[in-house]
């Protein structure tokens, strides 16, 4: 996104990553000689692709005008703590202490990560940060929504449902952004990798997840994302790793870990 959003712009982008994407899982489903399964459900997916595709890809993208790879994906790390907030105002689970500690760290781990590099700090940097944030809870509603609302369906159907959705949604708005020359490879190969390997591959491993072992769980995989994404942004794209990266991705992965208590469940699962 980091490469392709500056010269294709977040909708085209996104439209593109999806229906790629989604044309690909079907691919998919003739190799394995089976008929997705949608129509039964076509509004239930179409606010699935709201959701957990077109709202929140399209915010990271526009955040990604401004932000570094490595910042966003940090901050995506927050998509669990949205989770375990949601699900509690969805299922009325109780709010413990140990889940308020988690959400004060994770307030404290944005506010260094972000203050801590004062020198980038600006007016467009700060939208884009809140953009972030707004895609890690619109994750969190689609990963409890997609739990909740689609019992019994098999994951392919909801990763090419989604898919799919997500580019209806979207197909109106992106005639209005067509790019005006062909994009140059490495662009074209970000593309190809975004919709193929984080949404074809992604989504059908995320949404098998989701039927396994619940959406804050499976959400708990946000622990990689920023460790990849600082990895990935500083060997492709020489993007820098400051202390206060650093710092700020450990408040934030501890936050995580006490708002999950992933921790506890490793050593119970140990025990």
């Amino acid at each position: 996104m980091r490469v392709a959003a500056p010269v294709l712009g977040p909708i085209i982008l996104i439209d593109l990553r999806v229906l790629i994407a989604g044309i690909a899982l079907v691919l998919y489903a003739a190799v394995l000689r089976q008929s997705p399964r949608l129509l039964h459900k076509w509004k239930e997916y179409l606010l699935l692709g709201a959701l957990n595709a077109a709202i929140p890809f399209c915010l990271i993208a526009t955040a990604e005008l401004s932000l570094d790879a490595s910042l966003a994906a940090i901050l995506n790390a927050m998509t669990p703590l949205f989770t375990a907030i949601i699900s509690y105002v969805w299922t009325k689970d109780a709010v413990t202490k140990r889940k308020l500690v988690g959400l004060m760290l994770g307030i404290v781990g944005v506010v260094v990560l972000v203050g801590w590099n004062h020198h980038q700090i600006s007016g467009r940097m700060i939208t884009a940060v809140f953009l972030s944030l707004g895609a890690a809870f619109f994750y969190g509603i689609g990963g409890v929504f997609s739990s909740k609302g689609f019992k019994g369906e098999k994951p392919l159907n909801l990763a090419i449902g989604q898919q799919f959705a997500a580019g209806a949604i979207l197909l109106p708005i992106a005639i209005f952004f067509l790019p005006n020359r062909v994009p140059r490879p490495d662009v074209i190969f970000s593309v190809l990798g975004l919709a193929l390997l984080s949404t074809s591959l992604g989504y059908l491993l995320f949404f098998h997840l989701i039927t396994r072992v619940g959406p804050v769980k499976t959400l708990s995989v946000t622990f990689l994302v920023p460790v990849f994404g600082v990895l990935w942004g500083w060997l492709f794209l020489h993007e820098s790793i400051s202390i206060g990266i650093l710092i700020g991705l450990l408040i934030i992965l501890l936050s995580v870990a006490v708002v999950t208590n992933i921790p506890l469940k490793l050593r119970r699962s140990q025990s």
